[in-house]
Parts: C-alpha cells; sequence; structure tokens
C-alpha cells in the first residue's frame, strides 16, 4: 500500500504524544521500541494504544480516528466454536449382546473372543467381522 505523505506517521506521532506525557509507562516505551523496530503493531498492540491515547488531552482528536481506522483495517482472527464434547466411540450394544449369547453357549470360541477384546478396548468392528459374528450366532441358534 502506497501512503499519499509517507513521511506522516500517525502511530508514531501517538506514541511519542503518550510516552510525553506518561513517561513512566513501560507498555508504551515497549510498543515504541517495537514499532520503531518492526516498522508495525499488532491490532491488540494498536488497541493498547489507542486506550492509553484517549487518556492523553494533548493528542487531537484527528489523530486519533486515524489511529481507529488503522484499528478497524487490521485483520481480526475468530476462532470456531468448540464442537459438541461427544465420546470418540460408541459402544455396539447389538454386537456386545451377540458376542455374550455365543460365549455362554461356547466360551472357548477363539474368533468370538478376539470380536470381545477388540470391543473392551474400543476398536470397532468392521462391517464383514459384524456378519460374521451374526452368522455364528445364526449357527448356533440351530
Amino acid at each position: 500500500m502506497t501512503r499519499l505523505k509517507p513521511n506522516v506517521d500517525i502511530v508514531l506521532d501517538i506514541l511519542e504524544a503518550v510516552i510525553e506525557a506518561q513517561p513512566l509507562s513501560s507498555f508504551a516505551k515497549s510498543i515504541h521500541h517495537q514499532y520503531l523496530e518492526r516498522g508495525g503493531l499488532s491490532k491488540k498492540q494498536l488497541e493498547g494504544l489507542y486506550n492509553k491515547a484517549q487518556k492523553v488531552k494533548s493528542i487531537p482528536p484527528q489523530k486519533m480516528a486515524t489511529l481507529e481506522a488503522i484499528i478497524l483495517r487490521k485483520h481480526s482472527k475468530h476462532r470456531s466454536a468448540l464442537p459438541e464434547n461427544e465420546p470418540l466411540y460408541k459402544k455396539d450394544e447389538k454386537s456386545a449382546r451377540l458376542i455374550d449369547a455365543i460365549l455362554e453357549k461356547h466360551p472357548k470360541h477363539k474368533m468370538v473372543l478376539v470380536f470381545k477384546t477388540k470391543l473392551e478396548r474400543n476398536e470397532p468392528l468392521s462391517s464383514s467381522e459384524k456378519i460374521d459374528l451374526e452368522r455364528f450366532h445364526k449357527v448356533l441358534k440351530s
């Protein structure tokens, strides 16, 4: 962005006026040093400077309005809302009931024991494993 009058620096003028009015303000001194070193300030720093400058009566309202416009032009970060706190894993009740029913009749069925261990570790069963589990249950019913 090119400025119309590059020798006019509103932020620096306001910084110097605030330091002159409040010479013990460490905030104003640190922002002044950072502005001279980096050439710019963040939106929050500019807002802090604006709040300090409002207390100084010697700063013209035109400069304050310009500082306010600079602040409004700056990008502000918005965080999205936190997602609802849902559990990462929902327990598959149907599969758990089928596993319990199969293990009542055949407590040492290895494949079903593997499925039970997976459910206890909160690992989801794949669709093929669910089909196998239902098939085992049908075979045991008949």
